[in-house]
């Protein structure tokens, strides 16, 4: 099938937030004496449970955890003050508009959360579709996606979806989509083997040689 649209998950991949939100992490873990064991972290990682997670493992040394919660909040919002997109998602976003294709988001963080992210980086009329986890069931579920494709009135066969973590693209793929890795660098060395294709970043290669290269794949 011709492609139609394009699905991006959101943190960690249209944007770096995946970093600022472990450096909060890690920081509010040290102000208690502990560390953060990233093989925990990655077990979270494009999931609804980041938090609870983390506050369960804080509980283990905090006898109220949650009082630490606004401080990281504020933290990460902080540390995102000056960020913008990931290298290369304004170029893939110009290709794609070029190519009239449709474009949408399918994150399990909140529609607060990406939305708010997606005006501060100048991004949000760019999609069409916006589905996040606090309408429909988180990755590695595929609903999210699912009802991105159903927003944008195309079927899975005509998207091309872009994730940076392997829980992303288990949802992605259970919703029927040729999924890209385009791992940070937090998810780089996890294991992208069931992605349709790995790239290193979104300056590795153009759109318009990605979507050759897919098509040539399925042919």
């Amino acid at each position: 099938m011709v492609t139609r649209a394009l699905i991006f998950d959101f943190d960690g991949t249209l944007a770096d937030t995946e970093a600022a939100v472990l450096q909060s992490w890690q920081e509010t873990f040290r102000s208690q004496g502990v560390e953060l064991p990233l093989e925990v972290w990655h077990t979270v990682i494009g999931t609804q449970d980041t938090a609870s997670t983390m506050l369960a493992l804080l509980g283990e040394h905090v006898p109220d955890p949650e009082t630490l919660r606004p401080g990281m909040r504020n933290r990460v919002l902080e540390l995102l003050e000056s960020g913008g997109p990931r290298e290369g998602v304004v170029g893939y976003l110009d290709a794609a508009d070029a190519r009239g294709l449709r474009l949408g988001v399918a994150s399990s963080s909140s529609g607060t959360w990406v939305n708010g992210q997606l005006d501060r980086l100048g991004l949000a009329a760019r999609f069409t579709a916006v589905e996040t986890g606090d309408r429909h069931a988180a990755k590695p579920l595929p609903d999210t996606y699912l009802a991105a494709l159903a927003t944008l009135g195309v079927q899975a066969g005509e998207a091309v979806a872009f994730e940076d973590s392997p829980h992303g693209v288990s949802a992605a793929k259970a919703a029927g989509i040729t999924t890209v890795a385009v791992p940070n660098p937090i998810t780089a060395g996890l294991d992208f083997g069931h992605a349709d294709l790995v790239l290193p970043s979104f300056t590795d290669r153009s759109l318009d040689d990605l979507l050759a290269l897919l098509r040539r794949s399925t042919t």
